[in-house]
């Protein structure tokens, strides 16, 4: 479990395909992995992943095939990616509750500044719709932000300066890919509703 408040900005050192798998080395950037081993969950870009080694200063990780065809720059050498360690039971929850699991790849329509704030609008996959809400919660590449407005089958979220001095998104630009999972409590309220009605989910 995660909150979505980056703690680094790694990179995507290489990539090793390995059978039924693709092995990815990420430097950890400024990521202090003292208290990380083997087997810890960490996000990369929003998708939980499992560490496999650590080796000199980097962690790697391996990605499914799967994993890789429902989500966007994991197999990307160079990219920067959005890294969080796994949320502590003591920990405080700034953000909200995230899974690490992405629901779907969404695409930047628009990302630009206007005075101290930056719009960034997304257009999400139309089934994901139903779980995003005007002031809700949604992770995008791993970062737990607010939807400000929703239109025309997009969402307009403002980005702080914080945010973007903190986080990837200064590679953004229109047509950039992202990683989506929207809010848990959306998709469970969701599902109990279809239940009622008789519905599928």
């Amino acid at each position: 479990m995660f909150t979505g408040i980056i703690e680094a900005v790694g990179s995507i050192r290489q990539i090793q395909p390995k059978e039924n798998v693709v092995c990815i080395h990420i430097d950890p950037g400024n990521l202090d992995l003292a208290d990380s081993f083997i087997g810890d969950s960490i996000a990369v870009n929003g998708v939980c992943l499992t560490i496999t080694a650590l080796v000199e200063g980097c962690f790697t990780a391996d990605v499914s095939g799967e994993t890789l065809g429902c989500t966007y720059g994991l197999d990307i050498p160079g990219n920067l990616v959005n890294l969080e360690k796994a949320l502590r039971f003591s920990d405080r929850l700034d953000g909200h509750l995230v899974s690490g699991h992405v629901e779907g790849v969404g695409e930047v329509v628009a990302f630009a500044q206007t005075g101290d704030r930056c719009l960034l609008a997304i257009e999400p996959p139309l089934q994901l719709l139903r779980y995003i809400v005007p002031k809700g919660s949604i992770t995008v590449d791993g970062v737990s932000l607010t939807v400000n407005r929703i239109s025309d089958g997009q969402i307009e979220i403002n980005l702080i300066p914080h945010t973007l001095a903190n986080t990837a998104f200064g590679q953004f630009k229109p047509g950039r890919k992202v990683n989506l999972e929207t809010d848990m409590i959306a998709k469970y309220v969701a599902h109990f509703f279809d239940q009622a009605q008789g519905r599928q989910p």
